[in-house]
């Protein structure tokens, strides 16, 4: 089969037959009665032909740092729901928090292997801003804002001041905070400084550094040892990520203190484990699929040339109050 056979069955053009197989328009009528022939003669139309015909792949490029992340999985479930009902699909690449792995993609898909890059950002530098600056096709850029470029982030700043301030009303005053890297401005900046001007605000003592943890649990239950070494009558902690405060939350227990009793604890991320264990934990929720969602729109709005009325979107969030506090 091939598309003059389609049009000869359904009674309509070849033009029409391309045109509903590259999602053009074509009159209800006669799409109903292609849909038909199709699905009656099980027809595939050839990738690689539509490729060299429309130079396009129909495929988007989405980078990521990790995979066995919540937030991330939100995301890229956010970003397939949109390109799956567009006819588009994704090809990932999880870096496992490498920037050389990172690097090494963007510049992979920089040659023409997929019509646009959805890059689910940590760090940037000078050699990504490189590489960005270089591309002929759309970027966009999730979770992080990077001026002159397509981004859709979190309030990460106004969460952290939110959660604080929620912290600080439950009557603590002795909080530390374990936070990640500082080049991840989002989470390892933004958050810490919201963080820090509550603090002052309250009139309360500010460490210079915040205790470093990487994102997993495992470091959350090594830093939350070094942050009590360093301050061991802390009364409550805010630690950058749900992962990292489950782990401080099983270190903690393990000291046998009671939470939310002898330490409250909050973090940010609402993943699936915050609202089950015991005690569920104090977080702040963050729109993620949404921002997939929005992502994968905007990468679409880039491919048909059509001109976003803003480049950024910042989305907001939800405290969710819990046991932990």
């Amino acid at each position: 089969m091939n598309i003059g056979d389609i049009a000869d069955i359904a009674g309509v053009s070849r033009a029409a037959v391309s045109r509903y197989l590259n999602n053009g328009y074509v009159s209800a009528e006669k799409r109903e009665r292609i849909r038909r022939v199709i699905e009656e003669t099980h027809y595939m139309p050839s990738v690689q032909a539509q490729t060299l015909r429309t130079k396009k792949t129909r495929l988007i490029g989405v980078v990521l740092p990790r995979i066995n992340s919540d937030p991330i999985s939100s995301v890229v479930e956010g970003i397939g729901a949109v390109l799956h009902e567009h006819g588009y699909n994704m090809l990932l690449a999880s870096t496992d928090e490498s920037p050389d792995k990172e690097l090494d993609f963007l510049r992979i898909f920089s040659k023409n292997r997929v019509d646009g890059v959805i890059l689910v950002a940590t760090v940037f530098t000078d050699v990504h801003l490189e590489i960005l600056s270089q591309m002929k096709i759309p970027v966009v850029i999730v979770g992080q804002r990077l001026e002159g470029y397509v981004s859709v982030y979190h309030s990460d700043y106004e969460a952290a001041c939110a959660l604080t301030r929620c912290v600080l009303e439950s009557g603590r005053k002795r909080i530390g905070y374990i936070s990640v890297i500082k080049e991840d401005v989002a989470v390892g900046q933004k958050r810490w400084q919201g963080f820090c001007d509550v603090m002052a605000e309250a009139g309360l003592p500010v460490p210079d550094e915040p205790v470093i943890a990487d994102f997993s649990m495992k470091s959350g239950f090594e830093k939350m040892a070094e942050l009590l070494s360093r301050q061991p009558d802390a009364d409550a902690v805010i630690c950058a990520t749900d992962d990292i405060a489950l782990g401080a939350m099983q270190y903690l227990k393990k000291q046998g203190k009671r939470i939310p009793e002898d330490v409250a604890l909050a973090s940010f991320g609402d993943n699936v484990l915050a609202s089950v264990t015991t005690p569920d934990l104090t977080t702040v929720h963050y729109y993620y699929r949404t921002s997939g969602e929005e992502a994968a729109a905007k990468i679409l709005a880039l491919l048909e040339g059509t001109k976003l009325a803003e480049k950024e979107l910042k989305l907001g969030f939800e405290l969710k109050l819990r046991g932990s506090t």
